[in-house]
């Protein structure tokens, strides 16, 4: 269970590392805009991407 969990941190460390290693401008841009948004958007956002990540994993496990 720890190789699984210590595995995804991984892939989640590369995907997270793909758009400033790809287009700094552009991450850059997305931070700027991230930075201006009120908290409760990005908790929305937030909470929106943890139930679809979560929905994804169950369709790919089952």
């Amino acid at each position: 269970m720890w190789m699984d969990f210590l595995a995804a941190l991984a892939l989640v460390m590369v995907i997270e590392g793909l758009l400033p290693a790809l287009s700094p401008l552009i991450y850059r841009k997305a931070m700027l805009a991230m930075s201006q948004m009120d908290e409760r958007s990005l908790r929305i956002t937030g909470l929106v991407s943890m139930v679809a990540g979560a929905v994804f994993l169950y369709l790919i496990k089952n």
